[in-house]
């Protein structure tokens, strides 16, 4: 669904973007998706902001989502419900556009831009760069980027080479890169896929190497094999180019109908709306559980609930609508922002076993809250012993 009411329809094509890393992996990269660097943006630690006791402006809200649907029943979807809830509350007003192709992203942004907007979110990785462009050059209007480190050079422009020299709170004040850290919920995932696991082989669909996708794959094996060191982790990528790789469930049920042959009886969907198929074919098969992603999916996709037993999520509506209010309220902070098991409220976690409870022993429990625990105090390395890289080294 192409959904906005600014009166025009925008189409996009492919770019190439680059923005700050925040880790990432894949058995075949794609130059179009550049790999994590070790020189990754600074990332303070956050708390939630909160403007629940503070005086509030109205705020006019405009959201540009990463290519695919709106209602996506994960990232789009929820990042977009978190600004709109944000807008609601502070007495303002909310928009969309709906990103369908990538070269479009600094057309979709310049379109809020001229319309006004007090704040603009953009949802995605890949429209890092975009959005870095249009906050420097935009110092009134205030710049939210969901999984957007914000990496820049001495004089604040978007930098390719990940050297990430210049101060971006300083150097582009209005402008808040949420990252999470997915390889945490990831982890915990790999715990509950290692402990039903019957067969030794669990799978894991991506939909495209981009670094959320691979800090979720690299964290869902090592949470694995802290349960058991041999067992077998399979992964895809679904297609380098995010158009297809996020939007291709027939593709992704088929990818994970071959994992499932394989003898995988755990997948875990890391694709959007490819991920989708992959649950499908989950539930097409016997003795074969699903792991969602992002959001509860067992509630976004009811009909697919009887064999999801869990969902790696990142708090995508709450931490969106706190970041955008924090803006009503005088209170945001620029800069690359970290989101994680220690922000209050946590940022990431699994999401409810619903009707799957009785899957998830006293003893599977016991290790998933020790484990967030560990996550929580810093002491447990979700991407150790295999890095979350391309290579996993």
């Amino acid at each position: 669904m192409h959904k906005r009411s600014l009166g025009l329809t925008l189409v996009s094509g492919l770019a190439l973007v680059v923005t700050a890393c925040s880790g990432g992996s894949t058995p075949s990269p794609s130059a179009s998706t550049p790999a994590a660097s070790a020189s990754a943006p600074a990332a303070s630690e956050s708390t939630a902001p909160s403007a629940s006791t503070t005086a509030m402006k109205p705020i006019k809200v405009g959201v540009v989502t990463d290519v695919g649907q709106l209602e996506d029943k994960s990232f789009n979807q929820s990042s977009n419900e978190g600004a709109k809830a944000a807008a609601t509350e502070s007495g303002g007003s909310h928009d969309v556009i709906v990103t369908q192709a990538i070269s479009d992203y600094a057309g979709n942004i310049q379109t809020l831009i001229d319309a006004d907007f007090d704040v603009i979110v953009t949802v995605g990785f890949l429209i890092g760069t975009d959005t870095a462009k249009a906050a420097k050059a935009n110092p009134d209007i205030k710049f939210v980027g969901v999984d957007q480190g914000v990496c820049v050079d001495e004089t604040g422009a978007p930098d390719p080479t990940f050297a990430c020299k210049g101060d971006a709170a300083t150097l582009i004040p209005n402008y808040q890169g949420i990252v999470f850290a997915e390889a945490q919920p990831g982890y915990l995932a790999g715990i509950v896929a290692a402990s039903i696991s019957k067969s030794g082989t669990i799978a894991a669909v991506g939909g495209t190497n981009v670094p959320a996708v691979v800090n979720y794959w690299r964290g869902y094996e090592n949470g694995a094999k802290s349960i058991k060191s041999d067992i077998k982790v399979l992964y895809q990528e679904t297609d380098p180019n995010p158009a297809v790789g996020f939007n291709d469930p027939a593709k992704g049920k088929t990818i994970a109908g071959t994992f499932i042959s394989g003898g995988a009886d755990v997948v875990f969907q890391i694709a959007g709306l490819t991920g989708q198929g992959a649950l499908e074919a989950v539930c097409a098969a016997d003795g074969v559980w699903g792991i969602g992603v992002d959001v509860d999916q067992a509630v976004s996709l009811p009909n697919l609930s009887k064999c999801i037993v869990t969902s790696a999520e990142k708090k995508l509506v709450d931490t969106v609508k706190a970041v955008v209010l924090s803006v009503a309220s005088d209170t945001f902070k620029a800069g690359t922002v970290a989101y994680n098991a220690a922000s209050e409220p946590p940022a990431i976690g699994l999401s409810s076993f619903h009707d799957n409870a009785a899957l998830i022993t006293p003893d599977i429990q016991a290790k998933i809250d020790t484990a967030l625990e560990g996550l929580k105090a810093g002491t447990l390395d979700p991407c150790a012993p295999i890095k979350c890289t391309v290579a996993g080294t």
